[in-house]
């Protein structure tokens, strides 16, 4: 681990031979971290760790500090009380571009480039990082997320469904082998059987490669279909955190048991319609 007072920055490399399969999954922490907008307190003394290997889940309503934190991690935004760590390396000491090439990010929208063909949007990350052959590790990403690329590769995003769009926004985000990837409401755009089907083909995903992942999410329910752990998230703070099970059999505050049992109410209505 680097010393928070250290000022000179190092490359983070996963340290894996170009030819691996499976990306080393990186553990992720906060600790103590504060961060503020003019006189709006958007994180207050947020401490959480994400363990290798796992998916978070960030859970609360709109301005809660959910991308705040999320965005934390990959240094868009910057500490201004506290400390992040990637790989029990202080991100301050990491020079920021290293960082976020090693970490993949798929907002909601998908953020493809739309004048750009989807083997190039997946490529991107490959190409800056100088990999041997960044065309066949944007076909092994789009295989590994169910896109053929002998009929995706040359298409434009305009020409892709919803849920294709975000199946390539995921390949692209792993294309590199990163060891985590943060997902900014990422399905929450879709129709609900594009949603579906793209939920289950990114568990797959995961399960099969065991990258660490932390998501941003107003839906509970999503939540529990994808994640280890979940943190709650209210103004600026963790309420709780913890498995869903804990959640429902624990809550730690009124508000933790309200959003539980909104969302078991939902499922409910859903199952008896």
């Amino acid at each position: 681990m680097t010393g928070g007072g250290v000022s000179s920055t190092t490359s983070l490399s996963n340290q894996r031979p170009e030819s691996a399969r499976f990306p080393v999954a990186l553990a992720l922490r906060v600790t103590q971290f504060t961060h503020r907008y003019a006189q709006t307190t958007a994180l207050h003394d947020i401490t959480i760790a994400v363990p290798a290997g796992t998916l978070l889940a960030l859970v609360g309503e709109s301005g809660s500090g959910k991308t705040t934190l999320l965005r934390a991690f990959n240094r868009t935004i910057e500490p201004q009380a506290g400390c992040v760590f990637v790989d029990e390396r202080d991100v301050t000491t990491v020079d920021p571009v290293a960082l976020r090439r090693s970490i993949g990010y798929v907002p909601q929208s998908g953020g493809l480039l739309p004048h750009w063909n989807v083997g190039r949007n997946v490529a991107l990350v490959p190409t800056l990082t100088q990999h041997a052959d960044p065309a066949r590790a944007a076909r092994s990403a789009l295989e590994l997320c169910g896109l053929s690329p002998t009929t995706f590769y040359d298409r434009y995003p305009h020409e892709l469904s919803g849920g294709q769009r975000q199946r390539v926004a995921i390949a692209r985000a792993l294309a590199a082998q990163q060891g985590a990837v943060l997902l900014d409401e990422s399905f929450s755009a879709l129709d609900a059987i594009s949603r579906s089907e793209v939920l289950d083909a990114f568990a797959s995903i995961r399960a099969e490669l065991g990258f660490t992942a932390v998501l941003v999410t107003h839906d509970l329910g999503e939540a529990v279909r994808l994640a280890d752990a979940i943190a709650v998230m209210r103004a600026g703070r963790i309420e709780q955190t913890g498995t869903f099970h804990d959640l429902v059999e624990h809550a730690a505050s009124p508000y933790v048991a309200a959003l539980v049992d909104r969302a078991r109410a939902s499922a409910r209505l859903l199952a008896e319609a």
